[in-house]
């Protein structure tokens, strides 16, 4: 019994579709399978489906077609059993600014029917965890970003989910903050044994934590593996190009060359993949010459997690910053 349930998928999708209106399509027919005890991190550009999956998980939302199920328990008939197993955080904080941080964990924990005995040992224990618990007593609105951030961290666990979703959990935070959230994260895969599905619009954050990578576009699941995985698939090097003139055409000569790995034409960068780098660079700028098209500026890189998103979607990854609407539903018993 206990074996089989170890090889049941924490996060499971089967032909997963939420279309809003006839026009709106949010998630296009995604299949997803996420083991136990893993972090997944889902990325992709401004209404490519990422928030739109997570509220589906978590029952926010009911799928239009298509199945789902978290913890082994289907998200839309057994909804109520999903919300005691998960622990969640929006992109934008939910915090009434007026309670204390010791307040929001304590309301928390009563809305899932938790004794005195059993909130004040969680509270104590997660307050440290973050890291707060000096400014316990004081009021949220005292708080900074980073410690509002982290009071949302604990009070997604005050339930002990044993999966946890996190949409944009370090968004505008500084890079000091973010580090030590990525601790806490680890900390909760390798201590507490939890499934974690983020999502990020932070390439670093997602090749430092995640196991396995998906990137969705237009409602589909374009890509998925891992960091490395993903990374490899580029090739040795990648050279980015700068300019203006006939560009489709100049990629297409460079992609004859047989030493070119990948050619993707992104808004404002053409982006190839080759064996090597510093030894390829004349022979790509000489195609250039006299052919219509101008360069203007040209790198040499080893190839990153955003070079492979680049790929797949045809945007830059700065062109992607959030601004998606959070969900502000309870999910309360």
């Amino acid at each position: 019994m206990n074996e089989q349930a170890d090889k049941t998928p924490a996060i499971q999708a089967n032909g997963l579709v939420k279309r809003y209106t006839k026009e709106v399509l949010a998630v296009d027919g995604v299949d997803l399978s996420i083991p136990a005890n893993v972090i997944y991190a889902l990325l992709g550009p401004n209404g490519a489906g990422k928030t739109t999956m997570i509220s589906v998980l978590t029952t926010l939302l009911e799928p239009t077609s298509g199945s789902a199920s978290v913890a082994g328990l289907d998200v839309v008939s057994q909804a109520h059993e999903v919300r005691c197993r998960i622990g969640v955080t929006f992109q934008e904080m939910v915090l009434d600014d007026e309670l204390t941080g010791r307040q929001v964990m304590d309301y928390h924990g009563r809305l899932y029917s938790m004794n005195k005995t059993e909130r004040e040992t969680k509270i104590a224990e997660l307050l440290a965890l973050v890291e707060l618990e000096d400014a316990a007593d004081r009021q949220a609105k005292t708080y900074s970003g980073g410690m509002k951030r982290r009071l949302e961290l604990a009070r997604a666990l005050m339930t002990t989910p044993e999966v946890l979703f996190l949409d944009e959990p370090t968004l505008g935070l500084d890079p000091q903050t973010r580090a030590r959230i990525w601790d806490y994260l680890r900390d909760l895969k390798e201590k507490k044994g939890l499934t974690l599905l983020m999502t990020t619009h932070y390439m670093d954050e997602a090749e430092a934590l995640a196991d396995t990578v998906g990137i969705i576009d237009l409602g589909k699941l374009v890509a998925e593996g891992s960091p490395q995985e993903l990374i490899e698939q580029m090739g040795a090097d990648t050279i980015r190009v700068i300019g203006h003139g006939d560009r489709d055409g100049f990629a297409e000569k460079v992609r004859a060359l047989p030493f070119v790995q990948s050619v993707t034409v992104g808004r404002t960068v053409i982006q190839i993949g080759v064996d090597s780098g510093s030894r390829r660079l004349v022979e790509i700028i000489s195609l250039a010459t006299g052919d219509g098209f101008t360069v203007e500026d040209i790198t040499v890189a080893k190839p990153s997690l955003g070079d492979v998103f680049l790929k797949y979607t045809g945007r830059r990854l700065r062109d992607t910053e959030s601004s998606l609407t959070p969900h502000r539903m309870s999910l309360s018993r």
